[in-house]
């Protein structure tokens, strides 16, 4: 049986740097297990989510789990169970990380020393990007608390899919027969949600144990404008780096404050992310006969039946053109996101801090071994990202800076149009030399039209070739 959550199976794995044939997880820093969720707990919880909830209960406990399994065949809202996921990302918080770290309320010392670094990194940053600072505020928080403040955001991810996957489970009868079936179709959809928040629960909860901010994944999970670390999670992280704990926290904030720029400052940023993911869900096709044939066997008496019947990859994407220009977007969008962020981070940090290098490699080897944060996002929208192009993006955004200096690089964020495509992380010269279209000498010709003036757009030419590349970047 599969464990990969709502039966998506993964994306078949890509070597780091093309063509080596190491596999994902062969490198430093895969302490995450192959099931990013771990499903700990009980023994079968992996497969069972209904085990986490009831599997470690005493007899004295028998009626709270009835209760909880009433209500949870009762619930009549959304796709996902979002209660429910809630309750559970927090008890799964509570019972502490595999190496025993338990969570903590935030302190005085370490909310001033977060608030400090950030207010230190957007120092640093003003000098390596046009980009003015997105950090209203800056704040610690417990794994709880991030908890808290991310859940509606994951909502926006999940939710598309699992609207998708619920209208099947509602499509696989005939409509003629659907009228009789209301109580099964209601019972389904109610499990349906509980299974979704069930999975998303311990998936968020296990991934406040790994994050170390707001934006590890690349989009913006938190409230917007506020910075966020997680001093526990900092402590895990420089655990064993042999680097200072204030050069860990420093940097981290940098990247998280990079982000917090990023977001701020091109507002069509966050929609086309999260587009891109509600493109990818509408192609999601399920197997509806093997759908027909769980709802034919459904036993009410066992509401695991339809848990394991869903893990058995019955939902996968559609290998439609359409799919694949949204993966293909998505992908690469992030892929850009997370580049410009590495390239502008580490022009901020490596001047002030000896451990930026060491710090940058081992953050990327863990992306690249297919860290938490990537394998969580592949399992709750059915999609992973691939190490590759993270490198290959920033590559080309340190290109840039070199070739048309930081207005240059940053201007392309004002249209998605301007931005870099997949092929052109493939060549990424061809795309640094070429002429490119200015967006904002075509809303100057507009506005001058409208005034009678006359105008031409013009187009930005880059001179000179600087040959320019990382120079301690791995190729």
């Amino acid at each position: 049986m599969s464990d990969t959550p709502f039966g998506f199976g993964l994306p078949p794995e890509e070597p780091e740097n093309g063509g080596d044939g190491k596999k994902k997880g062969d490198g430093q820093g895969g302490q995450g297990p192959a099931n990013p969720f771990g499903f700990g707990g009980p023994a079968g919880a992996g497969d069972n989510p209904f085990a986490a909830m009831f599997g470690s209960l005493n007899p004295n406990d028998l009626g709270a789990a009835f209760q909880q399994l009433g209500q949870m065949l009762s619930y009549e809202g959304g796709p996902v169970n979002w209660d429910m996921a809630k309750d559970l990302a927090r008890q799964t918080v509570a019972q502490g990380t595999a190496d025993g770290t338990k969570d903590s309320s935030v302190t005085a010392g370490e909310r001033a020393a977060v608030e400090e670094a950030v207010r230190l990194a957007d120092l640093w940053l003003d000098g390596v990007t046009s980009l003015p600072s997105g950090s209203g505020t800056a704040v610690a928080w417990s794994r709880a608390e991030w908890v808290e403040a991310t859940l509606p955001v994951w909502k926006d991810l999940v939710d598309p899919v699992a609207e998708r996957v619920g209208a099947a489970m509602g499509g696989v009868l005939p409509e003629e027969m659907q009228a009789m079936a209301g109580p099964l179709l209601g019972m389904m959809r109610s499990m349906g949600g509980a299974m979704f928040g069930t999975q998303i629960g311990q998936a968020v909860g296990v991934l406040a144990g790994e994050v170390v901010g707001s934006t590890d994944i690349g989009l913006p999970l938190g409230p917007a404008g506020k910075a966020a670390l997680l001093p526990v999670n900092i402590a895990a992280f420089g655990s064993g780096l042999g680097v200072p704990q204030d050069e860990v926290r420093l940097y981290l904030a940098l990247r998280e404050a990079a982000h917090q720029r990023l977001f701020a400052h091109v507002p069509w940023l966050r929609s086309h992310l999260f587009g891109a993911v509600e493109g990818y869900a509408r192609g999601i096709k399920v197997d509806t006969s093997k759908l027909e044939d769980v709802v034919g066997q459904l036993d009410p008496s066992n509401p695991e039946q339809l848990q394991e019947a869903l893990q058995q990859g019955m939902f996968q994407p559609e290998d439609t053109p359409e799919q694949k220009a949204a993966l293909a977007r998505l992908e690469t969008a992030l892929a850009l996101v997370e580049g410009w962020v590495d390239a502008v981070v580490h022009a901020a940090a490596a001047p002030h801090l000896p451990s930026a290098g060491a710090l940058r490699e081992t953050l990327r080897r863990r992306r690249a071994s297919g860290g938490p944060a990537e394998q969580t996002f592949a399992t709750l929208i059915g999609l992973e990202l691939r190490p590759r192009r993270l490198r290959d993006a920033s590559r080309l955004w340190a290109s840039l800076t070199d070739a048309r200096g930081l207005e240059g690089r940053d201007g392309l964020w004002e249209h998605p149009d301007m931005l870099p495509t997949a092929a052109d992380l493939d060549d990424p010269d061809g795309f640094v030399h070429r002429e490119h279209l200015d967006f904002s000498e075509i809303d100057k010709m507009l506005g001058e039209a409208a005034g009678g003036g006359p105008a031409k757009p013009d187009l930005k030419k880059d001179s000179g070739d600087t040959g320019a590349d990382e120079g301690d970047d791995t190729k």
